[in-house]
C-alpha cells in the first residue's frame, strides 16, 4: 500500500495506525465505506472543512452517519456562521480531494473540531487522505498529531 501524507506523519511521530483499504471498492460514502470495512459508524469520521465569516477555516469531524450542525460548528469555533468549502477549493486548500480528506496531514493546520461523541471512544477511523484508505488509531493517540477540541456538532434527530 502507497503511504499517504497522513500516514508518514503518524510514522514520523511513531504513532501507531492501522491502515484499512477499500480501494477495490466503489465507495465514497462513509457509511457505505464503514460497512464495507466493519466499523460501527459512532466510531468512522468524516472530515469537513468550513470557512467562517471571518475567513478562516475551520475543520470538523463527525460521525460518519450524522450530518454537521452549522449553527453548533460556528457557535465551537466563536463566528457568527460557517459555510462547507467546495470541492474544488478543497485540494489547493488542504492538499486533498473530497472523499479522501483526512484530519491529520494538510498542507496548514486549521482549528480543528471533533463531534463530543469522540471522548468516549477508544479507538477511531477516518481517511487515510486517499479515497480507498481509512486509518484506525487510538483516539488517546490523535491529539499527539492533531491539536483539537471538542464540542456537540450534529443536527439532533
Amino acid at each position: 500500500m502507497e503511504k499517504t501524507n497522513a500516514m508518514r506523519l503518524l510514522d514520523q511521530k511513531k504513532i501507531s495506525y492501522t491502515p484499512l483499504d477499500y480501494s477495490a471498492t466503489e465507495f465514497i460514502n462513509g457509511k457505505e465505506v464503514a460497512d464495507f470495512l466493519g466499523v460501527p459508524y459512532s466510531h468512522a469520521f468524516k472530515t469537513l472543512v468550513t470557512v467562517g465569516k471571518s475567513g478562516r477555516y475551520y475543520v470538523f469531524d463527525i460521525p460518519v452517519d450524522k450530518e454537521l450542525d452549522l449553527k453548533k460548528a460556528a457557535i465551537s469555533v466563536n463566528e457568527k456562521n460557517v459555510s462547507m468549502v467546495k470541492s474544488k477549493e478543497l485540494l489547493p486548500l488542504t492538499g486533498y480531494i473530497h472523499g479522501g480528506c483526512s484530519p491529520v496531514g494538510m498542507k496548514k493546520f486549521f482549528t480543528t473540531t471533533f463531534d463530543s461523541s469522540v471522548l468516549d471512544k477508544e479507538t477511531i477511523y477516518f481517511s487515510g487522505g486517499k479515497i480507498g484508505i481509512f486509518l484506525q488509531i487510538k483516539y488517546k493517540d490523535l491529539s499527539k498529531i492533531v491539536p483539537h477540541k471538542t464540542a456537540d456538532l450534529i443536527v439532533q434527530e
